[in-house]
């Protein structure tokens, strides 16, 4: 086997995860950090398995987070503030 092909068999396989926005809130939940904490460790532990057998690279999607900071632009007072 070339080195080349070599190099690239023994490379691990590479994953990569995308959360969408109802990853880090969901509907009715309330606007707080720690709930989105919650979410996304939730989210990751899903994940694990996969570090087992592939790389992981993990993306996101920040429209809940731009969406309340709009909200808390416009001085809705049951927005806590993001950290």
């Amino acid at each position: 086997m070339a080195p080349h092909q070599r190099a690239r068999a023994e490379s691990p396989m590479l994953s990569v995860v995308a959360l969408g926005g109802n990853a880090l809130f969901k509907r009715s939940e309330p606007l707080m950090a720690e709930r989105q904490l919650q979410n996304i460790r939730q989210a990751t532990t899903a994940l694990t398995d996969l570090t087992k057998h592939s790389e992981l690279v993990i993306t996101h999607d920040n429209g809940p987070q731009v969406g309340l900071l709009a909200l808390q632009g416009e001085g809705l007072h049951r927005c806590r503030p993001i950290p």
